[in-house]
């Protein structure tokens, strides 16, 4: 049965997304991020020797995910597998744990598992018009509001399931049900929430989700999680989160990271 999650470690895992597609960027050297933008293993041990012995076993800002909310996981994860919202939800999940780091007088046990079900409500809308929800240029409110509105009625039920602490529950389904819709923060909870839930979309992973959703390349996707992003977000830790995530994202694009890129792939594309 689950219990209660508490301010414990929770995990911010990897995600590895196969997506090579030819840019749109009319230059010989442009390099496309694919399968191995998240590197598990090394290539190479340049320096030869084997430095194990001196990494420490828990540093600062290395999580893993708490045994209770993996168990919320387990039941949140079916009705997860739409448009990538479960890998979304894992990295969203890790977002917001390094934003409780900044804020102590947030409850973990209320942001935690909402974070973790916000998107639950999305199975409950035919697959082929989720992404008119949230289209540029378009957008369908409705069904904006039926994935919240569902979302709180099945996160109840799986809170339920684990015996969760039932003083929580009410806050928990208040922040799942308006997490989209609503433009103002009901609390420090619910903002950290809506923080980490956009902040995911200038991650390389939420860069590479939204260049397959709606086609684009990695510069048209970056600039439109941009500016759905930047001036969106209530916390100060969660824009300088923001803003050095859409940085990085930027220089990836450069020329100069490009071509070093390339050549690193033994393509045979000079440096200078």
């Amino acid at each position: 049965m689950c219990r209660k999650p508490t301010l414990n470690a929770f995990a911010f895992p990897f995600q590895c997304v196969s997506t090579e597609r030819e840019s749109s960027v009319a230059r010989p050297w442009v390099y496309e991020q694919a399968s191995n933008m998240t590197k598990l293993h090394a290539a190479a041990n340049q320096y030869g020797r084997d430095i194990s012995g001196g990494i420490e076993a828990e540093p600062a800002g290395v999580i893993a995910l708490d045994s209770e909310l993996a168990a919320v996981w387990e039941l949140a994860a079916p009705l997860l597998r739409v448009r990538d919202n479960d890998a979304h939800t894992l990295y969203a999940v890790g977002l917001a744990r390094a934003l409780l780091d900044a804020h102590s007088e947030a409850d973990a046990a209320v942001v935690l598992p909402a974070i973790m079900l916000h998107d639950i409500g999305w199975s409950q809308v035919p697959p082929s018009d989720v992404l008119q929800a949230i289209a540029p240029g378009g957008g369908r409110l409705d069904l904006v509001l039926l994935h919240e509105k569902e979302g709180a009625r099945l996160a109840a039920g799986i809170l339920a399931e684990c015996g969760y602490d039932e003083a929580k529950i009410s806050a928990v389904l208040d922040i799942i049900d308006g997490h989209d819709s609503r433009r103002d923060a009901l609390s420090i909870e619910d903002a950290i929430v809506k923080d980490a839930d956009k902040t995911w979309r200038l991650s390389p992973h939420g860069v590479d989700t939204v260049m397959d959703w709606f086609g684009l390349d990695r510069g048209q996707a970056l600039r439109l999680c941009s500016q759905r992003v930047h001036g969106h977000l209530f916390t100060a830790e969660a824009n300088a989160m923001a803003r050095a995530l859409s940085a990085l994202e930027s220089v990836t694009l450069w020329p100069q990271r490009q071509r070093l890129l390339n050549a690193s792939r033994g393509n045979g594309v000079p440096e200078g």
